[in-house]
């Protein structure tokens, strides 16, 4: 069987699923992606057996077929081949044989029939929302999820949802990142997921910032988000995720603004001095200046003071500059405001403009 494709048609697809092909993968046919047509539809499928990416050809073929392909090989062959440049698929009993111009590619092909689906989701529930709304909630709560803790339930996002909307959680036990999105879904009940590190992170990555809505259907242990020419599933961490609500403070009563971008740049600049290992930087609070201090085992120091508002009590406190760098890059508003209650206590992060990001960085002895 012979298949003539534009090299644009089949590359932008194989980007897409290409995520979830295992790079030393257990089973030769993870690392495969199954082509198959189905009705007319071609579509391109990659799976590591705890997310699995499916995308559409734009095109049309009249017989039904299906194989699996070395897929870094392929998107490899793909990329290396002349823009706009025409490829002819020819499917063989054990080969793909490929031809552009005068180059001609032979492929080994392992049977569709041993290649993993993730199991058939039977759908608990379902809602839309706008794609550049979800990739937003994610781009800015991703950042704090944590990586190969024994705590596995933290190594992903929690995903709650209400019939007044949607809250993203992830925390590493040091810091926490909280988003919202206070629309309807529609849903009549609440419930909570928890999604792993990877699924979260090839779903902001498959993402647009469009206004076109993506598909969220719920099953016991599946998530799957569907877009026009896009299915993601994701397996579910079972779990239960920790009560994020206890360690967000409430009872800050010292609240400093300042210009993000000022504050951004100083900590970059004081953290160069910093203890390599630990990161730690001192805080000095006092009426409209904030002292930031900073030295390491090699007796070097660095201060630099910033103006902002303040005009509570003298406070000293230490942090990990890297958390407080992290937050200031995924904040965008020009100011920030930063509300502790003393020394030992946590601090939470929001933008002056919106309370939807919130950000809480625990403190750190120095």
């Amino acid at each position: 069987m012979n298949i003539i494709i534009n090299r644009e048609q089949i590359l932008t697809p194989l980007q897409h699923v290409i995520g979830a092909v295992e790079r030393k993968q257990t089973l030769p046919i993870l690392g495969n992606v199954l082509i198959q047509s189905d009705n007319g539809k071609v579509t391109l499928t990659a799976t590591d057996l705890e997310i699995e990416l499916i995308a559409s050809l734009d095109i049309t073929i009249t017989e039904d077929f299906s194989t699996t392909v070395p897929a870094r090989k392929l998107l490899d062959i793909c990329k290396a081949l002349p823009q706009n440049a025409e490829i002819k698929f020819t499917f063989e009993e054990h080969k793909l044989i490929l031809n552009s111009g005068r180059s001609r590619f032979s492929l080994a092909t392992l049977p569709s029939k041993d290649f993993p689906k993730i199991d058939e989701m039977k759908s608990v529930s379902q809602f839309t929302i706008p794609q550049k709304v979800l990739k937003l909630l994610i781009d800015k709560t991703a950042f704090a999820m944590a990586q190969q803790d024994v705590r596995y339930y933290l190594n992903g996002m929690l995903l709650e949802i209400s019939k007044d909307g949607v809250r993203l959680v992830a925390t590493d036990g040091h810091r926490l990142a909280l988003s919202e999105y206070n629309e309807s879904t529609g849903l009549s009940f609440e419930k909570q997921l928890i999604i792993p590190r990877k699924g979260v992170l090839e779903l902001a990555r498959l993402l647009t910032p469009v206004d076109d809505e993506v598909i969220i259907t719920l099953s016991q242990n599946h998530i799957r988000a569907e877009t026009t020419d896009l299915v993601f599933t994701s397996k579910l961490i079972d779990g239960k995720y920790p009560d994020y609500n206890r360690v967000i403070p409430v009872d800050g009563n010292k609240k400093m603004t300042v210009n993000r971008e000022l504050l951004k740049q100083s900590l970059h600049r004081i953290s160069i001095l910093s203890n390599e290992k630990y990161r730690g930087i001192r805080l000095i609070f006092s009426e409209n200046n904030l002292s930031i201090q900073a030295n390491n085992p090699d007796q070097e120091e660095a201060e630099e003071e910033i103006t902002v508002q303040y005009n509570e009590a003298n406070i000293e406190i230490g942090f990990n500059v890297t958390y407080l760098l992290d937050v200031f890059s995924v904040l965008d508003s020009e100011e920030i405001e930063i509300n502790l209650k003393d020394a030992n206590s946590s601090c939470i992060i929001t933008s002056t403009e919106s309370n939807l990001f919130r950000y809480v960085v625990m403190p750190m002895r120095l």
